[in-house]
Formats: structure tokens, C-alpha cells, sequence
């Protein structure tokens, strides 16, 4: 009877354990499918924030241009408020940050772009790689174009590493020859400056991103034709 009951037992105990598995089953395949929800969010809201700053940048002007660049920061914050660890939506939503910064312009300016800073540090620390290096040219960019101490937080040879760091992960980018070009122009090394501004003119596209590449290409042209008359 012991041998029984003992395998009676035995046999409860593996039924509570089957169970147990399909519940633990069921739970991962919820985890999973919350995590792959996430993952498509993420991404649906990346592209969003891309094009929306692009259209706010190139297409919008005045209180449209700022309206929109709030609105999008906005969703931006809301994102990492339940995924604090998205080091793509930190890296844009700095990029709104710093760009609202400089349409605003002036010392009121200042608030935006600190913040811009610690969402671009944050997406270095997560994964500095992430987006071609975006956060390293971001970065690079807000270190370039603050004031010094003890207005701001500018530093120019932060900016130089952090643009260089952003051409060593993509040397053939658009937007990390760019600002590079623009650095080398803020130096007045002109003819450095067009030599990395002609070879933003020949990155790839970016699927996606018409209306960006299109406004950076243009920006491009006219700095190079500016650059002419000063060699």
C-alpha cells in the first residue's frame, strides 16, 4: 500500500509539474509576444519621429516648426518612460531635443539642450553603435555648438572625438561627413571640410528617409558653395 500511495503520489506530483510547464509555457509565449508588440512599437515609432523631424525641419517654420518638434519629443519621452532602455528613441529624441534647441535659439535654448545631451550619453552607454553611430554625430554636434563654460556645456575637443568616433563606425554616412565637414568649417579649414562634404554627396540613400537625405543634400551644396569662394 505505501508503494501505492507512494506512487499515487509520484503521479499527482507529475500532473501539478505538467501543469506547471504548460503555465510556465504560457507565460513565456505571453512574454514573448509583449516583447516582439514592444519591439514593433519601437520601431513604428522610430520611423515616426524620423520623418516627422524631417518634415518639422525642412517643411515647417515658426510655431508649426516648434508645435511639431514638441509633440514629437513628446511621444519620444513617453516611449522611454515604460522602455527606458530603447537607446534608438533616446538617440532621437536628443536629436529633436537639440534641434528644437536651435530653433528656439537664445539662453532659454540652454534646458533643451542638456537634456538632448543626457538621452544621446544614455544611447552611447546602451549601445553606442546603434543607429550608424547617430549619438556619437549628435553629440559631437551639441559639443560644437553650446556655449563654453560657464554659459554652457561646449567643448571642442569633446566634439572633434565624438565626430570622429561617429565617422569610425560610419565612415561613408551622410550625416557623419557632414557635421564632420561642418566641424572642419567652424576650424576654417576649408578645403578638409569640402573634401568630406563631397564625399557626404555620395552616401547611399536611406530607405526611408527621402525628405531627410534631399534637405541634407541641400545643405551640402550650398556649404560647398560657400567653401569655393574662401580657397
Amino acid at each position: 500500500m505505501k508503494i501505492f500511495q507512494f506512487k499515487s503520489m509520484s503521479l499527482a506530483n507529475m500532473s501539478l509539474a505538467n501543469m506547471s510547464l504548460a503555465n510556465m509555457s504560457l507565460v513565456i509565449l505571453l512574454l514573448c509576444s509583449n516583447h516582439i508588440a514592444t519591439a514593433q512599437d519601437s520601431d513604428s515609432l522610430l520611423k515616426e519621429l524620423q520623418s516627422g523631424w524631417a518634415i518639422a525641419n525642412y517643411q515647417l517654420q515658426d510655431k508649426e516648426q516648434i508645435n511639431a518638434f514638441e509633440a514629437l519629443i513628446a511621444k519620444g519621452e513617453a516611449s522611454l518612460n515604460s522602455n527606458p532602455n530603447d537607446a534608438k528613441i533616446h538617440v532621437w529624441t536628443g536629436i529633436l531635443q537639440s534641434t528644437l534647441a536651435g530653433a528656439k535659439g537664445g539662453l532659454g535654448a540652454l534646458s533643451l539642450a542638456k537634456a538632448a545631451k543626457s538621452h544621446l550619453q544614455t544611447a552611447i552607454e546602451l549601445d553606442g553603435s546603434v543607429l550608424s553611430g547617430s549619438a556619437y554625430t549628435s553629440l559631437g554636434v551639441l559639443y560644437n555648438s553650446v556655449p563654453g563654460w560657464p554659459i554652457g556645456f561646449g567643448d571642442k575637443k569633446k566634439s572633434l572625438t565624438n565626430l570622429k568616433r561617429a565617422l569610425e563606425i560610419n565612415p561613408d554616412g551622410l550625416d557623419s561627413n557632414y557635421f564632420y565637414a561642418d566641424f572642419l568649417v567652424s576650424r576654417k579649414k576649408y578645403a578638409e571640410a569640402k573634401t568630406y562634404f563631397e564625399k557626404a554627396l555620395r552616401a547611399a540613400p536611406r530607405p526611408g528617409r527621402d525628405i531627410a537625405d534631399a534637405g541634407r543634400r541641400k545643405e551640402i551644396e550650398l556649404a560647398i558653395a560657400t567653401i569655393q569662394k574662401r580657397l
